[in-house]
């Protein structure tokens, strides 16, 4: 605002900044509105006693209240307002200081909405709260010449011990679902284990008859071809050179793993006995 007096101090020009206007008055009573620009005041007897800016501007509040589960949390919310050009009258003159009524009803919004919700429906309700500030404040504050253009909750804070105790549940939370992902996970691999166990076992199995299978066949094959080629011979002769061979192999892979066994040629005798009972080769 700028001043510049001529004719002995009758008149003087006066200056209104953009986004500003200018509030004149006459003798100490309000005659006018006056916008940006430059203008020729008669003072003293008349003079622009105040300017408001037409900016939005922004008030940040800061509210403590408690939430229905008796936790007290620190709630702050930013109020953008502008004064209404054709109401400046109202918002010049009416409130002698209109951020400390914004701030009252933002402090009577906050500690009327919140103590309704418990702290998780608080943090997840923000919007809510952002509204309720919002719609209270228009109604209000419109008659005092001031538009409210958006409310914002821009922290929602407990009380640190609160903070670290939600933080350790939900540690513990995690740490619970991490242990029954992995006792899932070892259930399924021990499944799997005895799945391929029991399957090992089965083939192992098959595979162990079909050699037994083979090897009597291979014995039978091989009695019958040396009963056919040797005159005289019967299938036990074949048989007993047949498990002295056996018996004589025996001996020489427990010789190379160096052990020490008792040696006795009656155990191919009982041998031959176990055998051809078990087969039916000799009644």
């Amino acid at each position: 605002m700028g001043d510049l007096c001529c004719g002995g101090g009758c008149c003087c020009f006066r200056c209104v900044r953009t986004q500003k206007i200018g509030v004149v008055e006459n003798l100490g009573k309000f005659t006018h509105l006056v916008p940006p620009g430059f203008h020729c005041i008669c003072w003293p007897i008349a003079d622009i006693k105040g300017q408001l800016s037409l900016r939005i501007q922004q008030l940040d509040v800061y509210c403590e209240t408690k939430t229905r589960d008796n936790v007290f949390v620190s709630v702050g919310v930013a109020v953008q307002y502008r004064v209404i050009s054709e109401k400046a009258y109202d918002a010049y003159y009416r409130l002698s200081d209109p951020t400390e009524q914004i701030r009252s009803y933002v402090f009577d919004v906050v500690r009327s909405t919140v103590p309704r919700m418990e702290l998780d429906e608080a943090f997840a309700s923000k919007a809510d709260i952002a509204n309720a500030v919002l719609e209270q404040l228009t109604t209000v504050m419109n008659d005092y010449g001031y538009e409210i253009m958006e409310s914002l909750v821009t922290d929602l804070s407990p009380d640190a011990r609160v903070k670290a105790s939600m933080n350790e549940i939900n540690a513990s939370r995690r740490l619970k679902e991490a242990a029954h992902h992995k006792a899932e996970a070892d259930k399924v691999k021990q499944i799997k284990a005895a799945e391929a166990e029991a399957e090992s076992k089965y083939l192992s199995g098959l595979g162990v008859a079909r050699q037994r299978k083979a090897i009597v066949n291979g014995l039978q094959e091989s009695v019958a071809e040396f009963s056919e080629e040797v005159e005289g011979s019967s299938p036990k002769d074949v048989m007993d050179i047949l498990l002295l061979s056996q018996y004589f192999d025996t001996l020489t892979h427990v010789g190379a793993n160096n052990l020490l066994l008792e040696h006795d040629p009656s155990v191919v005798a009982k041998l031959q006995a176990q055998v051809g009972k078990s087969t039916g080769f000799y009644k």
